[in-house]
């Protein structure tokens, strides 16, 4: 059964699996689904068409599953927000429903959202990515698996940071950020300053890949080549190791450039 505190309110049509947990004065609104294990802390506001997945656990006064700030949006159209499992969403984090109808906002797996991000509509976040203190997601920014954003980042609408990046802390970040390597703001400019390395590191990965990651990021941005002469280079010269490939892959797909 679930434990609820009897100071929340909760819709008659939200929905808690067994072992829940609700704090004090915790609001759950209408259509809503908290999974099994998940912890809803006090004062959290989870708002209508959310889930809220297995063992996540919600800090007091997020607010998940509100309604976008997308002045597109009209009333009464359903939206949705899916939160993956164990995901941790700390004080004051903010989630945005989508703006067209159908659209669903999703925050994967494992991920952990620091106090006072912000998620916008139809934002997809992958899985175990961290977002420090602060950092915020305009509207459909996608960012891929194992990423990490610094604190008091801001990441433009459309905009991809790929799997296993890291943004640095106060960074604007208005083109794709590569995955598996490191970007960040230095003044005015933003730029790829090199491989995650010491995340790749930690995450496993092996000096083989690590140093065909280097060899990639001189031919991208240290040889004076345009973007298409060392992608092309890279393809020839570079160990075609599937992390060389999603890196070539990530460069070919963007639509708004790459850092």
């Amino acid at each position: 059964m679930a434990n609820i505190h009897p100071t929340a309110i909760i819709d008659p049509q939200a929905q808690l699996d067994d072992e829940v947990t609700v704090g004090p004065y915790a609001i759950i609104g209408p259509d809503v689904r908290v999974r099994t294990g998940a912890t809803i802390q006090a004062h959290a506001y989870i708002g209508a068409h959310t889930t809220i997945g297995e063992g996540c656990d919600v800090f007091p006064f997020a607010c998940i599953g509100t309604k976008t700030q997308d002045l597109k949006y009209k009333a009464g159209d359903i939206t949705y927000v899916e939160i993956g499992a164990r995901t941790v969403l700390r004080e004051f984090s903010t989630v945005h429903l989508g703006t067209k109808p159908g659209e669903v906002t999703r925050v994967g797996e494992g991920c952990l959202i620091m106090a006072y991000c912000h998620v916008a509509h139809g934002c997809r976040v992958g899985n175990d990515v961290i977002m420090s203190n602060g950092a915020t997601l305009a509207g459909e920014v996608t960012v891929q698996d194992h990423a990490i954003i610094g604190g008091m980042s801001g990441v433009h609408q459309f905009c991809r940071i790929g799997a296993y990046a890291m943004v640095g802390g106060a960074s604007k970040i208005r083109q794709d950020c590569p995955p598996f390597m490191l970007t960040e703001t230095t003044g005015v400019e933003t730029r790829v300053i090199g491989p995650n390395i010491v995340g790749l590191q930690r995450r496993g990965f092996s000096p083989e890949v690590r140093s065909a990651l280097k060899e990639a990021y001189r031919l991208l941005y240290r040889e004076g080549l345009n973007r298409s002469q060392a992608l092309e280079r890279i393809r020839y010269e570079v160990d075609s190791l599937p992390e060389i490939q999603q890196l070539v892959a990530f460069y070919a797909e963007s639509q708004r450039g790459v850092t």
